[in-house]
């Protein structure tokens, strides 16, 4: 074990040379800000707003290291007031241990994207590309025009999204991404509109409900999603429901963030309904909740409880997942992550009950 974790030390500081979206809505509830305020797009992720990155580099890194010869020259991603760029790079090791089996290690580029933003014109009309390189060949994300009236009052978006739905939390592993379906590698084409009005941020989608993949039917997927933010609070719910001929799947929750001193804390709770599925009817549960304990200056220590129903009608079939996450970013455009992932579930299935350690570095700008 000490020698996997010494070997993926060193190939972290490789990885980090290959160049996702630090889409961490802990960093809002810190901030006591909406995710529109760091990110292009309002339903956050993705490319950052030239206050995001200002924002990264000063309050979120240990250290601001000068890059030229203003002490205060920061790197933005301006190229000219009509285009700007960005990008994230995560590149891991992975130690997985599953009862009765062989334990297993890897390194992986874990997501490479880079981002485009043409402002068609400034403040009102942008055609954003959201393009993944890695791992595999290139594939977008998202791709869509956004036009915003009335300086962002208003928002409508046109093309291939993520849905609104709960929070957007990086991993994609946690059991609300998973049991939902929604998560970064599940857009899908269609339009939303949103709403920006103080404390409240809103957007409603209706999309074709295939995850990006080619319309088969004539019938749609629903979204919507409504938070209340304040500085030190914020509370939401969302609603999704894809009418489709494989099975209708209706799913709702709510989500909560809260800051207490050095501390961020998350909480989601999901019900899921599928109805006229081949496998049958089915209900799910999924929650989490998550603290970030902001230790000192580049310095974040994540700890998360994580539950899972996947059937309400089948008793002693619950999942649970624990992780310890260590985060710190020695400077700006660098993070470097350390965690240990408990998985817990019926003993008859091994993979339910595995370990996973692992060590990450990601680059981002």
């Amino acid at each position: 074990m000490q020698m996997h974790l010494t070997l993926g030390l060193v190939a972290c500081a490789l990885l980090g040379l290959q160049t996702e979206a630090r889409a961490e809505p802990y960093l809002a509830v810190r901030a006591g800000q909406k995710c529109v305020s760091c990110h292009v797009n309002p339903t956050g992720g993705g490319k950052r707003t030239v206050y995001g990155n200002v924002y990264g580099q000063n309050q979120l890194s240990r250290k601001f290291i000068p890059v030229g010869d203003d002490v205060v020259d920061y790197l933005n991603g301006e190229i000219t007031k009509w285009l700007a760029i960005g990008g994230n790079s995560r590149g891991s090791f992975n130690y997985t241990d599953v009862p009765n089996q062989d334990s297993q290690s890897e390194f992986e580029v874990d997501r490479a994207t880079i981002y485009a933003e043409l402002r068609l014109i400034p403040n009102l009309l942008t055609l954003y590309l959201d393009e993944q390189v890695a791992p595999g060949g290139a594939t977008s994300r998202e791709a869509f025009a956004l036009i915003t009236p009335m300086r962002g009052r208003y928002t409508l978006k046109v093309g291939k999204f993520f849905l609104p739905y709960g929070l957007r939390i990086e991993d994609d592993s946690a059991f609300i991404r998973q049991a939902t379906g929604i998560n970064f590698d599940t857009p899908d084409n269609g339009v939303e509109a949103g709403l920006e009005l103080g404390p409240w941020s809103a957007q409603f989608a209706i999309t074709n409900g295939t995850a990006g993949g080619a319309e088969n039917d004539s019938d749609k997927q629903f979204s919507l999603l409504a938070t209340y933010v304040k500085p030190m609070w914020r509370v939401g719910a969302s609603f999704n429901f894809n009418d489709a001929d494989v099975g209708d799947r209706q799913m709702q929750n709510v989500f909560f963030g809260l800051r207490t001193g050095p501390i961020a804390w998350l909480a989601e709770v999901d019900y899921i309904q599928d109805e006229g599925t081949p496998t049958g009817d089915r209900d799910q549960w999924a929650g989490l909740v998550e603290g970030n304990w902001l230790v000192t200056r580049g310095h974040n220590l994540k700890l998360t409880y994580e539950f899972l129903d996947p059937d309400d009608d089948v008793d002693e079939d619950e999942r649970t997942r624990y992780s310890l996450v260590w985060e710190y970013s020695p400077f700006q455009f660098t993070q470097a992550r350390a965690g240990v992932r408990l998985y817990d579930g019926i003993p008859q299935n091994d993979l339910q009950n595995r370990d996973e350690v692992f060590i990450q570095l990601h680059v981002y700008f």
